[in-house]
């Protein structure tokens, strides 16, 4: 994992307009262990990875360069199966209305 994971992280990061700081918040480590993980020091464990991918609105295989684009169907529908717990019923509905309304 290491580097690339850290440098893929990292980008995620940027473009989520999200700190690392942040990121450890939503996963429940400290800013450190993201630190390692982002330099390639310290590699996650699978459970990590999970919640790093979730909490960026990604993919395990995307952070783990097995998944080559950010956005393709299966990758969709893991993040939709994965987060529509945590869906409001609004954001359902919009999800819903963006998926099969006319364009």
């Amino acid at each position: 994992m290491g580097k690339d994971l850290g440098l893929r992280i990292t980008e995620t990061l940027q473009k989520r307009g999200m700190t690392q700081k942040e990121l450890a918040l939503r996963i429940g480590v400290t800013e450190a262990v993201v630190s390692r993980y982002v330099s390639g020091d310290r590699d996650p464990k699978p459970e990590a990875l999970a919640n790093i991918a979730t909490a960026l609105n990604t993919t395990s295989d995307y952070l783990l360069g097995i998944e080559k684009e950010e956005f393709d169907h299966p990758r969709i529908r893991r993040m939709i199966a994965r987060n529509a717990s945590k869906m409001t019923e609004k954001e359902r509905k919009e999800l819903i209305d963006a998926l099969f309304g006319e364009e």
